[in-house]
C-alpha cells in the first residue's frame, strides 16, 4: 500500500509554541488597520530556501483554524511552486491555467481538509514563467476573490532572482518578507527591502525564520519540548521530545542584546 502523501495539516498542532508565534504575527498584521483594510498579503523572501512557503502555509492554517477566517493561499511562485506539495494536492489546474487558458479561479481551487482553507495551486510547470506571470492579471484575480475570502495569502517568488514580487507588491494590501536567520546576508536583505520600496508599497514587516538554538533557553522551542526543523523525509517535521532541565534560578540566562523577536517590523 502506497504511503499517504505528506500534508502540512497533519503536523499543525494548536498546542505547539510555534503556533503562538503565528497568532502573534496575524494579530500584528490585522491590528495594523481595520480588518477590511488588509485582506491580501504577499509572502516573499530575498532568496530561495528561506522558508516562505512554510511560513505562508502556517499563517493560513492559523488564520483558518484559530481565527475562523475564510482563507485562501495562491501559489504565485511559478518557478519553484511548493504549496501543492505541502498540502498533498495536485498542482494543476491552477494559476497558470487561469492566466493562460481562461480557466475560472473558482474551478482551479482545491478544498483542503481544514475548514475555511482553500488553495489555488501554481498550475502546470512552464518553460517560460516570466512570460506567463502577469502582475496586473494576478492583482485582478486577488481583487475578485476578496469578495469570497477574509484573507488571501500569495506565496510569491523570491525578490532577488526575479521581478515577479516587485511587480505584484503594489497590487496587494501588504507584503511580508521572510528572512532565514543566520544564513541570509545583511546586504541581500537590504537589497530585498530596497526592491520592495516601502515608501511606495505597504511592507508589513519581516519574519525571521530558523531561530532555533539562537534564542535564549527560555524562549527556544526545545524548552517547550518541541523542535521544529527541516526534515529529509518531508518539508517539515515536528519532533516531540523531553524538555531540558531548567537552568537554576541563581544562574539566569544572559540575553544577547542584539537578538530580536521572531517577528520584527522593517
Amino acid at each position: 500500500m502506497a504511503a499517504a502523501p505528506f500534508s502540512i495539516v497533519n503536523v499543525f498542532d494548536l498546542e505547539a509554541p510555534y503556533v503562538t508565534e503565528y497568532r502573534r504575527l496575524l494579530h500584528k498584521i490585522l491590528a495594523a488597520g481595520s480588518h477590511s483594510d488588509i485582506k491580501s498579503i504577499m509572502v516573499t523572501s530575498a532568496m530561495i530556501a528561506e522558508g516562505k512557503s512554510t511560513i505562508c502555509s502556517f499563517m493560513a492554517l492559523t488564520a483558518a483554524v484559530k481565527r475562523g477566517l475564510k482563507t485562501l493561499i495562491i501559489d504565485a511562485d511559478l518557478r519553484l511552486p511548493s504549496i501543492h506539495k505541502l498540502f498533498g494536492l495536485p498542482e494543476a489546474p491552477g494559476l497558470v491555467e487561469v492566466l493562460t487558458d481562461g480557466v475560472s479561479p473558482k474551478d482551479a481551487m482545491r478544498k483542503t481538509s481544514v475548514e475555511n482553507l482553500d488553495i489555488l495551486p501554481s498550475g502546470r510547470q512552464s518553460d517560460n514563467p516570466t512570460e506567463i506571470f502577469d502582475a496586473e492579471a494576478v492583482g485582478n484575480i486577488v481583487e475578485e476573490l476578496k469578495f469570497y475570502y477574509d484573507l488571501i495569502l500569495i506565496d510569491c517568488a523570491p525578490l532577488l532572482p526575479v521581478s515577479d514580487p516587485m511587480l505584484l507588491a503594489s497590487r496587494v494590501d501588504g507584503t511580508i518578507l521572510v528572512i532565514k536567520a543566520g544564513t541570509t546576508q545583511r546586504e541581500l536583505v537590504e537589497r530585498a527591502v530596497g526592491i520592495l520600496n516601502p515608501p511606495q508599497n505597504n511592507v508589513l514587516g519581516v519574519v525571521l525564520n530558523n531561530m532555533n538554538h539562537i534564542l535564549p533557553y527560555y524562549y527556544d522551542y526545545d524548552y517547550y519540548s518541541y523542535d521544529y526543523r527541516q526534515s529529509p523525509q518531508g518539508p517539515t517535521k515536528i519532533i516531540k521530545k523531553p524538555a531540558p532541565a531548567r537552568r537554576p534560578k541563581n544562574k539566569p540566562a544572559e540575553k544577547d542584546p542584539t537578538l530580536k523577536d521572531n517577528i520584527g517590523h522593517s
